[in-house]
């Protein structure tokens, strides 16, 4: 199983002084910084493959990783286009992505429980997998979740009127891939890049590959998986991801006291 932590953003609606801008994945909690929670969490969790895809003031987290002496050192890939979108930061770890095995794609802007990572990794089966928290704050900004009949339907922060499901809730920000479901969303990305949508967040590609839900069909006949996307309800773990000043308030008030001390 293979990590793959995008990290390449400015973080700009942080609006953090321009001469102390940080990648958000660097803001520390007691202490420990996103980055090195969330490789902690990762290591805990038996994964030790991580490959960090960075843009933005990528020099500081490489020195973060030096400082850490984290090993095995993850994996850097640079999108020079950073100020574009994350679509097109998933499409510059399109070889990470197709390289075989289970694939994690991860927001690192994200303060969590460790039991939102066991849920992401749980099982032993070659698996597509999305995270739903049904405890979320209405409004435009959360990327909303719909499932029906246990099938997710939709995946955006704008829910269409009309559209029928049983449940809703937040993503995470977490997704796990089979291997041929990381080749096809690496399809669809390379698809939005090609057309000039590089700038679209990559949820959108995502959702794409939700939307193409065929339960019995395979992509090809090396893997036995399928798109199927399986829904884990992480609902009462306590997380945050953190995209504005007041979040960052909130986490250290409100998140990071409910969660096991890292080791």
């Amino acid at each position: 199983m293979r990590a793959i932590i995008l990290a390449a953003g400015r973080g700009m609606r942080l609006q953090q002084p321009e001469e102390e801008q940080l990648p958000k994945c660097l803001l520390r909690f007691d202490g420990r910084t996103l980055l090195e929670r969330h490789l902690v969490l990762l290591k805990k969790a038996g994964v030790e493959d991580v490959v960090l895809a960075l843009g933005f003031r990528h020099d500081l987290v490489e020195a973060e990783l030096d400082r850490l002496r984290w090993m095995p050192r993850p994996e850097i890939v640079l999108n020079e286009g950073f100020e574009l979108g994350s679509v097109l930061t998933v499409h510059t770890v399109a070889r990470a992505m197709t390289r075989g095995g289970d694939v994690l794609l991860m927001d690192a802007d994200v303060l969590y429980h460790e039991g939102i990572m066991t849920a992401l990794v749980a099982g032993q089966k070659p698996v597509n997998r999305i995270l739903i928290d049904r405890e979320f704050e209405a409004g435009d900004e959360p990327v909303k979740v719909c499932v029906r009949d246990g099938v997710p339907v939709e995946l955006r922060k704008q829910v269409a009127a009309g559209l029928q499901y049983d449940t809703i809730g937040e993503s995470v920000g977490f997704f796990r891939f089979d291997p041929a479901g990381a080749r096809r969303l690496a399809t669809l990305v390379a698809g939005y890049v090609e057309s000039g949508r590089a700038n679209m967040p990559h949820e959108e590609a995502v959702r794409d590959l939700l939307l193409e839900k065929a339960p019995q069909v395979t992509f090809d006949h090396e893997n036995s998986g399928s798109q199927v996307i399986d829904v884990a309800d992480v609902t009462g773990l306590p997380w945050i991801e953190i995209d504005f000043p007041n979040d960052v308030s909130r986490a250290a008030r409100t998140v990071l006291p409910q969660l096991p001390p890292l080791p």
